[in-house]
């Protein structure tokens, strides 16, 4: 797995790829498709800050891809 921490670790042909497959999936949800591209998979949340706009969006974006998300914030002992 890569990870996106700058645009600069991305070619023009993949960044490029990136936004027509994002083109295309809000086209398939704006019409009401909804495949699930990401079944099975979990999305773990770390956060260094409180933020819950991010975090509302990360939730919302998974479950419409068709996967989960799991937040893991201080009470599980993140950053000790």
């Amino acid at each position: 797995m890569r990870h996106c921490l700058t645009l600069l670790d991305y070619s023009s042909d993949e960044i490029h790829e990136i936004l027509e497959l994002a083109s295309t999936i809000k086209q398939e949800l704006s019409t009401g498709q909804r495949k699930p591209r990401l079944e099975r998979q979990v999305l773990g949340l770390l956060f260094s800050k409180p933020s819950l706009r991010t975090r509302v969006s990360f939730e919302a974006g998974m479950t419409q891809l068709g996967g989960n998300s799991l937040y893991l914030g201080s009470d599980v002992g993140w950053g000790k």
